[in-house]
């Protein structure tokens, strides 16, 4: 059951003058750098969450619809369904009405009456639903410990850039960085 990103992030939680600002770098010369660290950050928080930090849109794939009308989506949280399609056995696209699901943002999941919903014609991929995630548009949206986690794994990376010398490991990730982020994962069961 496969998740794709189909609209990127407009802007990232933490801007360039916040992130050179906690790093005190007051020159121009790594501002390259410090943007590719920052939008990694966000990646890595973002996939040891499972959430969207900033709004984006994703693609879910199914094959079928579950019977028990529950559909779990990651990442959350979920704030709404853009479209919804089945495709039919002649691979022709038949778009739902996204009125027919319910979001459940707490539970990360969408709920529906698969009796009232066509059965996909195709065994697979015959179900794509494209969500909006995230916490919205602006980086005040997105949980303060997510932004500071952020801000130390810039900071640790930034610190920390320089190859490891072979027999060497790489600098491990800050505990800090872990503790921050433990409350926002979602797991899966």
């Amino acid at each position: 059951m496969p998740s794709f990103l189909l609209t990127a992030p407009a802007a990232e939680p933490l801007s360039l003058a916040e992130a050179k600002n906690f790093l005190r770098v007051d020159l121009a010369d790594d501002d390259d750098l410090i943007f590719a660290l920052i939008a990694a950050a966000r990646l890595h928080i973002e996939t040891q969450t499972r959430r969207a930090l900033v709004t984006q849109t994703w693609r879910l794939v199914r094959d079928a619809w579950p019977a028990e009308g529950r559909m779990g989506v990651l990442p959350a949280p979920l704030r709404s369904v853009a479209a919804a399609r089945v495709h039919d056995a002649q691979r022709v696209a038949h778009g739902l009405d996204p009125q027919a699901f319910v979001i459940d943002t707490a539970g990360a999941a969408l709920y529906f009456a698969p009796w009232s919903l066509p059965s996909p014609g195709r065994a697979f991929a015959g179900i794509e639903i494209d969500i909006v995630a995230g916490y919205g548009d602006a980086a005040a949206d997105v949980p303060e410990p997510l932004r500071q986690a952020m801000r130390l794994l810039v900071a640790h990376w930034y610190e920390n850039r320089a190859l490891a010398a072979p027999g060497q490991g790489v600098a491990p990730l800050p505990e800090t960085v872990a503790a921050l982020i433990a409350p926002f994962r979602m797991r899966s069961l």
